[in-house]
């Protein structure tokens, strides 16, 4: 990782959702909780916070730790609203195949960073005599507190992130691609939950991981945290909604690039509740990809037939549900981890403030609600 600031010890310190007492939904979380609950999935950060004005970074999510072009994953996106500069996009839509790592970064970076992951996939062994890689770059327009301009990320920076991706816990907040993040007035970043289904229903598990940095009129659980705390879409002085989201969402359900799209449009309604109206600026983004071992596809057997088990449509629902759970607790967590940020031109973006934001949830009655309910 990146040089990080002093802010990075009081991000680790500020609570997850979770441990405030804000449950989403009725499934259980993964061990983690995060997105690398899904066996063999990595999350590396590179992290760049340099002077006054560099606040930016990149975020890559690795579906398996071996080389992605010679062991494809199935994949598929969905576009909630188009406006954003996805590169990949084409070829996963049309193939199904997702075979390079996940990247997210801001909007100018992602030509640098696509060179640069580029670079990493064609020194990999096996890889000799390619000459085509989709790489798959997703991205929010981290302006407001970065010198977006500068184009700061690089091929190091890059490279380390992939270097460095992990599986186990994963850093949330102002991180990675998160670090020049805004979020209804808050700061934004990254954040990350999972599901795990019941036994007799698979036992599979969900997992997501977002980049916040849109706006609306924030709400959990139902309750009006953004109206109670004067900060909301359609109030004055505020800004406009508008930024992007990009959801990663990873299952070892064994699914195909048809049956993750539709889980990937599932995500939106995550979104939904957490008081995004998808406004016209914003780039709603949601990658999904199986990272089931008996689904990948490897190189050779593209040209023949392929003989695989798959979930069916009457078992997507409780995977449906998963996802939208996630992804609403995975923006909770992206604001509850995130610490506040000054940045360029001066500009200071505050921490979604925790305690009053419990009060409020407190009046509401909308924490530790699992305790109350069988």
């Amino acid at each position: 990782m990146a040089q990080q600031s002093d802010s990075q010890t009081s991000q680790n310190q500020r609570p997850r959702a979770r441990e405030l007492g804000i449950v989403v939904g009725v499934l259980p979380p993964g061990p983690l909780n995060a997105i690398t609950d899904v066996a063999g999935v990595r999350v590396g950060h590179t992290t760049l916070i340099r002077g006054d004005n560099i606040r930016t970074g990149v975020t890559v999510i690795l579906p398996h730790g071996g080389n992605l072009f010679r062991e494809k994953v199935p994949g598929a996106i969905f576009v909630g609203n188009g406006f954003g500069k996805l590169m990949g996009f084409t070829q996963v839509d049309e193939l199904g195949e997702i075979e390079s790592p996940i990247l997210l970064t801001g909007t100018l970076n992602v030509a640098r960073v696509a060179d640069a992951a580029m670079d990493y996939m064609l020194s990999l062994p096996g890889n000799e005599n390619v000459r085509s890689i989709n790489i798959v770059v997703g991205e929010t327009n981290d302006g407001s507190l970065n010198d977006i301009r500068g184009r700061h990320v690089g091929r190091e920076e890059v490279l380390s992130a992939i270097r460095n991706a992990r599986e186990g816990a994963v850093e949330e907040g102002a991180v990675g691609a998160g670090a020049g993040t805004v979020a209804f007035g808050f700061k934004g970043g990254i954040g990350t939950s999972s599901r795990i289904l019941p036994k007799r229903l698979g036992g599979y598990t969900v997992g997501t991981l977002v980049q916040t940095n849109y706006g609306g009129i924030l709400q959990i659980n139902g309750a009006p945290v953004g109206r109670e705390l004067g900060r909301y879409y359609l109030k004055n002085e505020l800004e406009q909604p508008d930024g992007s989201i990009m959801m990663v969402i990873a299952t070892d359900a064994p699914l195909d690039a048809r049956n993750l799209k539709r889980l990937a449009a599932r995500s939106m309604l995550g979104l939904a509740r957490t008081g995004s109206p998808s406004s016209n600026g914003s780039g709603d983004y949601a990658i999904a990809f199986s990272a089931a071992p008996e689904v990948r596809i490897r190189a050779g057997e593209t040209g023949n037939l392929r003989e695989i088990r798959l979930l069916g449509n009457d078992a997507m629902s409780p995977l449906f549900e998963a996802v939208v759970e996630a992804t609403e607790e995975a923006i909770y967590n992206s604001l509850f981890k995130a610490v506040t940020v000054k940045g360029y031109g001066g500009h200071t973006v505050e921490a979604l403030p925790v305690e009053r934001t419990v009060e409020i949830l407190r009046r509401y009655n909308v924490l530790n609600y699992d305790k109350r309910l069988k």
